[in-house]
């Protein structure tokens, strides 16, 4: 069990059978148990930090990104196959972004539909009040942004990538996204919304928490296993 974390901390990118060679544990099974239970330790963490009221981003000297994408297939505007257990669960992950000169923290969201009424209280609970925000030119975004006393700034992607006037851009966010996929289907999170739910709780833990701990991800990782009752767990 003392691998675990270790290998976790470093995204579990190894095939189970590399794992299973290497001692780790005997049987899949197990390792999927393991890496379950340290996702719980992760969600813990975060959720903890959530419930504090921390998990706030925007500000003087930052400014945030926002877009919409779904889990349930590997393309954006509903191309490519979808799983089997999201035939009927088509909901979409709200990606909220700061970026300031040391920092790139995300907050995901799953939400019900692009509504105003479905992106618009995610955001106002984890955007402070008088962030820059750039979006691409989502209608759900028109007016509402401004209206609750945020400095909006807009990007037509039909026409360009970047604004050719004010320079706005969501790039960062895009690339965030391919990040962000890459790991929930690698490690296949994104069967249940249960599941993708942990995985995108691990996503914010890492950024939050882990990458700030003095000992890096593994350290902050040690540190929530201590903190917490793994027993506690399902």
């Amino acid at each position: 069990m003392c691998f675990v974390p270790k290998r976790f901390s470093q995204g579990l990118r190894m095939r189970q059978v590399d794992l299973m060679e290497d001692g780790v544990a005997s049987s899949s099974k197990t390792l999927s148990k393991m890496a379950s239970v340290m996702r719980q330790v992760c969600c813990r963490a975060i959720n903890k930090l959530r419930s504090r009221g921390k998990m706030r981003v925007g500000g003087r000297h930052s400014f945030v990104m926002l877009d919409e994408s779904k889990f349930s297939h590997k393309r954006k505007y509903n191309r490519g196959r979808i799983g089997p257990a999201w035939r009927r669960s088509k909901k979409w992950v709200l990606g909220i972004l700061e970026i300031s000169q040391t920092t790139r923290r995300p907050v995901l969201k799953i939400v019900g539909g692009r509504s105003k009424n479905d992106l618009m209280p995610t955001i106002i609970r984890h955007v402070r009040r008088g962030t820059s925000i750039v979006t691409d030119e989502w209608r759900a975004y028109r007016r509402s942004l401004v209206e609750e006393g945020y400095d909006h700034h807009t990007v037509c992607h039909k026409r360009h990538f970047v604004h050719p006037t004010t320079r706005a851009h969501t790039q960062h966010l895009e690339r965030a996204w391919q990040t962000f996929k890459t790991d929930v289907w690698r490690h296949r999170g994104n069967r249940t919304t249960k599941l993708l739910k942990e995985h995108l709780r691990v996503i914010e833990w890492e950024y939050w928490l882990a990458r700030n701990h003095r000992y890096d991800i593994l350290g902050r990782l040690i540190h929530d296993i201590r903190k917490f009752n793994v027993h506690e767990f399902n």
